[in-house]
């Protein structure tokens, strides 16, 4: 088993609302939030990429209605 090396984001204030984010050697990424550390979601690194531009983008905004 990989023991994961989770690291904060910087965008993080007090409290427990945080991300996390663990790389592994092979470059599969782990995102979990300190509240509910037992959910982690694993993706790829272009494949996190490709989202973070699709919501930067605005192309999500309609979800938030």
């Amino acid at each position: 088993m990989t023991i994961l090396n989770w690291r904060m984001s910087s965008y993080c204030g007090e409290g427990n609302s945080c991300l996390n984010l663990a790389a592994t050697p092979g470059g599969t990424l782990h995102l979990r939030e300190s509240e509910t550390p037992e959910t982690v979601l694993t993706t790829a690194p272009a494949t996190l990429r490709a989202f973070i531009d699709t919501v930067k983008t605005g192309k999500l905004d309609h979800l938030n209605a």
